[in-house]
C-alpha cells in the first residue's frame, strides 16, 4: 500500500526533543560501511541544513510573533536532526576523502533523479549537471592519489566509476547562462518539485563544504582545485534554485520542504542496509510527519488551500542509491559537449561562453588540469576506475 504522509500519525512535537547523549551518535565505520549509506547521510545532512536555512528566512519575513515561535520550535528539532545525521560521518576521513564521498553522492543521486524525472526540461537540467559531477569525482580521485597515495576505489566501493566527465575548465560559464527556466507550479508534477528541492539542497551543502574545507587544505594543488570546483558549485546552486517557480508562496515552500523530508527519510528507511542508521531514518520520519502536519495547517490557514491540491496523493517510489554506470556512460557519449545559453542548452561554444573562458583562465592551465598532470608525473598515469570496460571513445580529452 502506498505511503501517504498526510494520513500518518507522527511523534508529537513536545516529545521530539533529545538529550546530548542521544544526539552524539556513533559514526559509521569508513572502512566497512556501505558507501551508499554514506551517500544517504550526506544527502540528508544537506536536506536538513536547507530546511533550517529556509525556516530562518521565513521567520525573518514573518511579522506574526506566534508563527515565529512555532517556526523556532520546529527549527530547533530540525537542528537536532541535522546534528544526529551529520555526526554519523566519521571524523577520521580526510578532507579529500570527504570530497570524493560528496561527489559520489552527487553522481548517483543526480543520475537517479534524472532517470526518474518526468519533465523533459528538468531531466535535461539534471543530466547536464551530472556530467560535471562525474568530472569532479575524477579530479578529486587524482588529487587523492597524488597527495595521499591512495585509491578512490576504496572510498566509492567500485559502485561508481571514476571517469573524465565534461572537463572542469569547460564548466565556467557566463553567470546569466546558469539561470534556468522555472517549472510552472500549477502544472508541474509533485515529484518534479521534490526533485528540484532535493538537488538544490544537496548542491548547496556540497558548495558550503568546499567553501569551508578549501582553506583547511595544506597542499597548494588541493587548495586551488577546491577553489575552482567551489566556483562551479556556485553555478550549480543557481542552476537548481532557478528551476523552482518563484510564484510559490512561503507557506507552499514550507509545505514542500516538510513533505520532501518525509519522502527522503521514508526512502532511506526503506533502502538502508545498516540497521543502526535505518533506525535513525525511521525516528526522523516519525518526527517529520508531525512537522508536516504543522506546516499543512499553516498552508491551509494562509494560502486557503488544502495540501492535497499541492502534494502527491502518496509518496513516489523511494529514492534509491544504486550504481548508474551504464546511464552515465550513455550520457558521456551523447552530451559531453553541451554548454548553456540563455535558459537552454547549446552544443557548441558561443560568444558569451568564450568570453567567460578567456576571462577566467588568465592565460594558464586551470587547477583541474594541473592536478591530472601532476598525478601523471608522480604516479605514472592518471587515476581512473573503469568497471564496465573501456572509457567511451568520443570524449573530449583533458587539455
Amino acid at each position: 500500500m502506498a505511503f501517504d504522509p498526510l494520513q500518518e500519525r507522527g511523534i508529537p512535537l513536545d516529545e521530539q526533543l533529545r538529550t546530548w547523549q542521544e544526539l552524539n551518535v556513533t559514526p559509521i565505520d569508513p572502512d566497512h560501511a556501505d558507501p551508499h549509506t554514506r551517500c544517504r547521510i550526506l544527502t540528508m545532512n544537506g536536506v536538513e541544513t536547507e530546511a533550517i536555512a529556509f525556516s530562518h528566512q521565513l521567520a525573518r519575513h514573518c511579522p506574526d510573533l506566534e508563527i515565529k515561535r512555532q517556526l523556532a520550535r520546529v527549527r530547533y528539532i530540525e537542528a537536532q536532526q541535522q546534528k544526529a545525521v551529520g555526526w554519523l560521518l566519521p571524523g577520521v576521513m580526510s578532507v579529500t576523502e570527504t570530497m570524493i564521498a560528496y561527489e559520489q553522492a552527487a553522481v548517483d543521486l543526480t543520475a537517479w533523479v534524472a532517470r526518474m524525472e518526468p519533465d523533459p526540461y528538468l531531466k535535461q537540467s539534471c543530466q547536464f549537471v551530472l556530467l560535471e559531477h562525474v568530472d569532479h569525482l575524477y579530479r578529486y580521485a587524482n588529487l587523492y592519489e597524488l597527495i595521499e597515495h591512495r585509491e578512490a576505489g576504496k572510498v566509492v566501493g567500485r559502485l561508481t566509476e571514476v571517469l573524465p566527465g565534461r572537463p572542469a575548465y569547460l564548466q565556467h560559464r557566463d553567470p546569466p547562462d546558469n539561470v534556468r527556466q522555472p517549472y510552472d507550479r500549477s502544472a508541474t508534477e509533485p515529484l518534479s518539485r521534490l526533485h528540484v528541492l532535493t538537488l538544490m539542497s544537496a548542491e548547496q551543502q556540497l558548495t558550503n563544504f568546499l567553501m569551508n574545507a578549501g582553506p583547511a587544505c595544506i597542499e597548494p594543488v588541493a587548495r586551488a582545485l577546491c577553489q575552482e570546483i567551489a566556483m562551479i558549485g556556485e553555478e550549480h546552486v543557481t542552476h537548481y534554485e532557478t528551476l523552482a517557480d518563484p510564484a510559490e508562496s512561503w507557506w507552499e515552500r514550507l509545505l514542500n520542504h516538510e513533505y520532501n523530508e518525509c519522502y527522503l527519510y521514508y526512502s532511506f528507511m526503506e533502502t538502508e542496509s545498516d540497521p543502526r542508521v535505518k533506525s535513525i531514518w525511521e525516528l526522523h520520519l516519525g518526527m517529520e510527519l508531525e512537522q508536516l502536519r504543522l506546516a499543512s495547517e499553516l498552508f491551509s490557514r494562509f494560502d486557503g488551500r488544502d495540501p492535497d491540491q499541492v502534494l502527491a496523493a502518496a509518496l513516489p517510489p523511494p529514492v534509491t542509491f544504486e550504481p548508474n554506470k551504464a546511464y552515465v556512460r550513455d550520457l558521456l557519449t551523447t552530451q559531453i559537449g553541451y554548454t548553456t545559453q540563455g535558459t537552454g542548452y547549446a552544443r557548441e561554444p558561443h560568444e558569451e561562453f568564450s568570453a567567460m573562458q578567456s576571462a577566467i583562465m588568465g592565460g594558464g592551465k586551470p587547477p583541474s588540469e594541473r592536478v591530472i598532470d601532476d598525478n601523471r608525473a608522480v604516479s605514472g598515469q592518471e587515476y581512473r576506475l573503469e568497471t564496465e570496460g573501456p572509457h567511451p571513445a568520443n570524449l573530449q580529452p583533458s587539455r
